[in-house]
């Protein structure tokens, strides 16, 4: 398909390359509507207002290049503080029937307001910007029918653990996934979006929700009253058509859907709370909990916030406070400011949890977390929606498991994940025992929302002038030099840098947390390559053969070496490779190293694109087995490619060394 989006939407890590690959094109102001969103950079360590005012401090060359290159090019700009890109979104820019693009994989969010909006690479981003229409491989519908309703302890977010639990994490790769049937009724918008949002986890291109009561209440209660008449009007093309035939079909009846828990290390394991303890006890996963966290773009709305307020009241009624650490990151300026007016901040406060920035923060690893060491074991629980091994936190050895923010905050009370709030009791301070009963809260505050601090800056209809300077010295930000182009020719003779075991997503790729400092910056950035990726040769993550040296190093300091040395080199992969995260420096690197292909069993869709977009060649084995075939030290020549034509297979040539 060509498609004409209605907007772009960027988060400053991914906005940084964006934009400086809009300059290298020398247009002068973006086509399309365009916004920055400054949420990925700042780091949870103490509290909001400290952990902003450092993030300012640290940040500030960066921020200044994207507020200044948003000025000179006609860009929206959110500063620090706004809130997560996505409930930005809804708050404000998505609408019943819009297409949008956003440089993040968990855009899709908007479906929640019956928007298509898809995650995509900056590349992509930039055509649009550009005004060049944007291709997208034309997808399948997955269906969704929901009958029965919500109620109790169940809730949206069990509705996409579920589907993740059936679908696994590729199996809605190359699809739409359109919820509808008479369940839907009983779905707030918002907790539509979470279920949309966390679509990102089965590999969809992206997930909607046919137009409804529900959405034009949002509408109306985020001041566009006009958009919900108008979607009021043109409802029957917001709706799925009376007799409609989907790719695929799935029912689930939420009368008998009980609340889930997903993990740990794949946001597809799914095990109902009921059931996790004992699972967790015979799998050998720590059952004590040290941290739960609710927030990040799937779950911070004021729903969410009153439904886990509902849960913390009822344990300090009887005297009782978290065990487990407890953190709260509230989606944007918005729902801070609303959630502190109408006490529900106080309240999770009370039950020891602390306020984090209006921010991304620990769900994408920007976390200083001081309470375990590095290669310990522990459990967390959180409301997020990926749990990559150290995604969160860098080590490895965490347990991360997601649920809804209600489940979270009942277990960091308890302090054990072989708590079922359903059917279990906690003692409170006086001795006797009770139980929680099921949180109830309001969709949407009575009065109007409290929009708090005013974050946005909007471009001037004349930024000509304005200057965007970047300095030839920086460690932060870097102008992009052309790659070399294709000769036209066979690739020959093709070094593997790395033969990859398992799972290897955007996070095993292009490692976020403490790198996102350096997304701006091709060079600097490299240095993680695949860093986390484990070399089937040795099982080690960061520890390659150097085919010339026949030492072991780090994989960036072996493409580095071939790069130096005019040594091609070439990745090869397991299944559903570069799953997660948009971010198009999982492509950009191997191609600033020196990387002419990836070959894989299969890859997500997003990275696959990222890598056509970078000039790298994603390659998949027509049979999958093929890849056992192929030995770290073996070289490969791809031919083909000088006579190639569509739907004809290139041919690899594996040359073993003896």
């Amino acid at each position: 398909l060509r498609l004409r989006p209605d907007r772009v939407a960027m988060q400053d890590a991914t906005a940084q390359m964006a934009m400086l690959q809009f300059i290298s094109s020398g247009l002068p102001k973006v086509a399309v509507p365009s916004t920055i969103h400054c949420d990925h950079l700042i780091e949870a360590q103490v509290g909001g207002e400290k952990d902003l005012r450092r993030a300012k401090d640290i940040n500030q060359e960066v921020y200044n290049f994207l507020a200044t290159a948003g000025a000179k090019y006609g860009v929206g700009f959110w500063r620090p503080g706004s809130g997560i890109i996505h409930q930005i979104i809804l708050e404000n820019y998505a609408y019943p029937g819009a297409l949008l693009i956003g440089t993040d994989s968990h855009t899709p969010n908007g479906g929640g307001l019956g928007a298509i909006c898809i995650g995509v690479g900056g590349a992509d981003a930039v055509d649009v910007m550009a005004g060049i229409p944007w291709e997208l491989k034309c997808p399948k519908v997955i269906g969704v029918k929901l009958t029965g309703s919500l109620s109790g302890w169940t809730s949206p977010k069990d509705v996409i653990l579920k589907v993740a639990g059936i679908l696994t994490v590729k199996g809605g790769t190359g699809a739409i996934v359109e919820y509808h049937g008479p369940g839907v009724e009983s779905i707030s918008c918002t907790g539509m979006a979470t279920i949309c949002n966390m679509g990102a986890e089965i590999g969809a291109t992206t997930s909607v929700f046919p137009y409804n009561h529900r959405m034009k209440t949002y509408l109306n209660k985020t001041g566009r009253a006009e958009i919900a008449k108008l979607a009021e009007e043109f409802k029957d093309h917001l709706v799925p058509d009376p007799g409609c035939q989907y790719d695929q079909m799935i029912e689930i009846n939420l009368n008998e859907l009980k609340p889930l828990i997903n993990g740990p290390f794949t946001p597809d394991l799914a095990h109902s709370v009921a059931e996790v303890g004992a699972v967790a006890e015979k799998e050998g996963w720590p059952v004590d909990i040290r941290v739960g966290l609710i927030g990040s773009c799937t779950n911070s709305s004021y729903e969410d916030m009153g439904r886990s307020a509902a849960v913390a009241k009822q344990a300090l009624a009887h005297g009782l406070k978290c065990k487990s650490q407890f953190t709260i990151t509230p989606g944007s300026e918005q729902i801070r400011a609303t959630i502190e007016r109408d006490g529900y901040a106080q309240v999770l406060r009370d039950v020891g949890g602390i306020v984090l920035a209006n921010a991304c923060g620990p769900c994408i690893g920007q976390w200083d977390r001081k309470d375990i060491k590095k290669g310990e074991k522990n459990t967390i629980v959180t409301s997020y929606n990926r749990n990559f091994t150290g995604r969160n936190d860098a080590n490895p050895e965490t347990h991360a498991f997601v649920t809804s923010p209600e489940i979270v905050t009942a277990l960091a009370i308890a302090g054990t994940l072989k708590f079922n709030p359903e059917t279990d009791f906690l003692t409170g301070k006086d001795g006797k025992k009770f139980k929680l009963e099921a949180p109830n809260a309001d969709e949407l505050p009575h009065t109007n929302f409290d929009p708090g601090q005013d974050t946005y800056q909007h471009p001037p209809k004349d930024g000509s002038a304005q200057r965007v300077d970047v300095s030839p010295t920086s460690q932060r930000l870097q102008l992009l030099e052309p790659f070399e182009k294709w000769d036209g020719k066979d690739l020959e003779d093709l070094q593997i840098l790395i033969k990859v075991k398992g799972k290897c997503t955007t996070d095993h790729i292009s490692a976020a947390g403490p790198w996102l400092k350096f997304r701006g910056h091709l060079d600097n950035i490299s240095n993680n390559l695949l860093i986390g990726a484990i070399n089937i040769e040795n099982g080690k993550a960061n520890s390659v053969r150097n085919a010339v040296t026949q030492e072991f190093g780090p994989v960036p300091d072996t493409a580095r070496y071939y790069k130096k040395h005019g040594i091609q080199w070439v990745v090869i992969g397991d299944e559903n490779y570069g799953e997660g995260s948009s971010r198009e420096h999982a492509a950009l690197e191997p191609r600033h190293l020196g990387g002419r292909a990836i070959i894989t069993k299969s890859f997500a869709r997003i990275h696959e694109t990222n890598l056509k977009k970078q000039g790298l060649l994603p390659l998949t084995f027509a049979d999958p087995a093929d890849y056992n075939k192929i030995h770290p030290v073996d070289k490969l020549t791809i031919q083909g490619l000088k006579d190639f034509a569509p739907g004809k297979p290139l041919t690899c040539i594996i040359k073993h060394p003896n």
